[in-house]
C-alpha cells in the first residue's frame, strides 16, 4: 500500500533533506508530494480529499509542515487540517515557546527541528508507526521544563490530547482556548549586527544553516540564534521576506 506524504517547506535544500528523512523512516511504499508555499499545498490537499480528507480516494497519511512560509504561516494549514485523518508534524528552526505551543494548539501531532541530525529525525518519525508523537529531544526537554514550571492554578497552553500521547496526561489540564497565542513583533526595525548581516547574505543565496555554520566557522545553533534575531529585528517571518527587506534597505 502506498503511503502519501506532503512536505510543505519553502527552502529547496531543506525540502530535499526532509524527503530523504521520510524515505529512510518508513519501509512501506510511499508517494511524496512537495510544496514550497501554502497555496501549492492547499491545491494538492484539495485533490486528495480536501481539508477533511473525506472527499478523495487517496488522502495523505503524513504532513510535514514548516511554520514560516513565503505566503503565510504553517499554523494556518494545521488549523485547516484539524479534521484531516493524518499525522501532522511541524518541521521548523524554531524551538521557542512562542512557536511550539501555538503549533500544538493548532493541531500538530509532533514537532521536529530541522537542524537535528538525520539519524535523529528518522528515529523520531519512526515513532509514528508505534503510535508515539515525534518530538525532537530539545522539544521534549522544553515540554518537561514548561510543565514543571507552570504555577499552581494556571493552565498549560497546549492540547490535552497531545499531553496524553506524550505521557503528561497526569497533569489533568482543563481544555485551553483554541486561539493560538499571538507572536509579538517589535514595533520598528532594528539594525542588524555585522554577524547577522553576514548570515542574512548567505540565507538570501539559499545556503542551509549547516552550510552557513561551516562557511562562517561557527556552530549551527549559533546560526539559528542569529536567524531568529534577524527575523525579530526585520519584523519578518521567512527567509524570503528577510532577504527582500534587507535588499530594499541596503542591509546586504
Amino acid at each position: 500500500m502506498t503511503v502519501k506524504v506532503l512536505i510543505l517547506e519553502d527552502n529547496p535544500v531543506a525540502r530535499s533533506f526532509l524527503c530523504r528523512v521520510v524515505r529512510e523512516s518508513f519501509s512501506d511504499a510511499h508517494h511524496i508530494t512537495e510544496a514550497g508555499d501554502l497555496e501549492t499545498a492547499r491545491k494538492h490537499i484539495a485533490l486528495a480529499g480536501g481539508p477533511t480528507g473525506l472527499h478523495g480516494t487517496d488522502p495523505y497519511k503524513l504532513f510535514l509542515v514548516d511554520l514560516e512560509l513565503p505566503d503565510g504561516n504553517g499554523m494556518e494549514l494545521l488549523a485547516e487540517l484539524a479534521q484531516y485523518p493524518a499525522t501532522k508534524v511541524v518541521t521548523t528552526l524554531y524551538s521557542d515557546d512562542e512557536h511550539l505551543f501555538p503549533a500544538l494548539q493548532c493541531g500538530a501531532d509532533g514537532y521536529l527541528l530541522k537542524e537535528d541530525r538525520f539519524e535523529v529525525l528518522v528515529e523520531e518519525l519512526q515513532k509514528i508507526v508505534r503510535g508515539q508523537p515525534p518530538l525532537s529531544p530539545a522539544i521534549a526537554r522544553r515540554l518537561l521544563t514548561h510543565f514543571r514550571q507552570v504555577p499552581p492554578g494556571e493552565t498549560p497552553i497546549t492540547d490535552p490530547g497531545f499531553l496524553a500521547s506524550t505521557g503528561f496526561s497526569n497533569l489533568n489540564a482543563p481544555s485551553p482556548t483554541s486561539r493560538p497565542v499571538p507572536i509579538e513583533r517589535p514595533p520598528e526595525t532594528e539594525r542588524l549586527t555585522p554577524r547577522e548581516t553576514e548570515v542574512l547574505t548567505y540565507l538570501s543565496k539559499g545556503f542551509t544553516i549547516k552550510e552557513i555554520a561551516s562557511l562562517m566557522g561557527i556552530k549551527w545553533f549559533t546560526v539559528n540564534d542569529h536567524i531568529k534575531s534577524i527575523y525579530k529585528k526585520l519584523n519578518v517571518s521567512s527567509r524570503a521576506e528577510a532577504a527582500v527587506l534587507a535588499s530594499k534597505q541596503g542591509l546586504v
